[in-house]
């Protein structure tokens, strides 16, 4: 049995995505001809199908039907945010106690190299999480990762609920993390949808998962393409550049 396993969030409409006569799932939408979860599920091709859970959502029937049955699949009926899609994929990892990986189906660019790295840094360091970090000159909106005075993990702020000065911090959250299911699953259940988009964040987990005393790191990579992210067809283009470059390996 692998000691590990994989959690892809793919039940995105993508609203921003949609054009006349397209309403495509978001990661069905071709980056180069090609699906968007395409080049993910390729990058986790270092797990086993069986062990890698999707959780769909929007015409899901589509990306059932493009992929087809070696992976098993969660329901995510409504849109309740990151943590909620999460919560959706716990009936498929009854049992399983060990190191899962979560990351998305509209992230292309990253490489298996990021994820097995991830991964390893995680069992090395005992963490019960471990997120991925970069640095970016692109004006990405997402989570900042704050740090405490001895330079480790403190919190991840949203980039909607961010201040000013927490705005200016470089170190961006890439939503890809290592969790030990055993403590994922219950730290899921006090989430609380206290922000600025009424949602479960995912991203609270961690700064839980410190409150209750549990190891919490940082894999800080040089990545600042692979954690670009597809939510508008402006931010498709850049995927797309990037790929056509060469930037996205193995």
């Amino acid at each position: 049995m692998n000691n590990r396993k994989a959690i892809v969030l793919a039940a995105g409409k993508g609203t921003r995505m949609f054009s006349e006569g397209n309403a495509l799932p978001k990661v069905m939408r071709p980056a180069l001809g090609r699906p968007m979860i395409g080049y993910v599920l390729d990058a986790l091709s270092f797990l086993p199908k069986a062990d890698t859970v999707l959780v769909v959502g929007y015409r899901q029937a589509l990306v059932r039907q493009a992929l087809g049955d070696a992976y098993p699949y969660a329901e995510q009926l409504e849109q309740r945010g990151t943590g909620h899609a999460v919560q959706c994929a716990a009936p498929l990892l009854t049992g399983f106690d060990g190191p899962v990986l979560i990351c998305y189906g509209d992230m292309p660019l990253v490489r298996r190299a990021t994820y097995e790295r991830l991964f390893d840094v995680h069992a090395r360091a005992g963490h019960a999480c471990t997120l991925l970090s970069g640095v970016s000159n692109r004006a990405l909106p997402y989570g900042r990762v704050l740090r405490d005075a001895d330079g480790g993990f403190d919190r991840v702020v949203e980039d909607a609920d961010c201040t000013p000065a927490q705005k200016a911090v470089p170190e961006l959250n890439a939503g890809v993390y290592v969790m030990e299911s055993a403590a994922l699953f219950p730290a899921l259940a006090q989430l609380r949808p206290n922000n600025a988009q009424g949602e479960l964040y995912l991203t609270d987990v961690p700064a839980l998962f410190k409150r209750q005393g549990l190891s919490v790191g940082v894999c800080a990579s040089e990545i600042p393409d692979e954690i670009l992210g597809v939510n508008t067809p402006e931010q498709l283009a850049q995927v797309e550049e990037c790929l056509s470059a060469g930037q996205r390996l193995g």
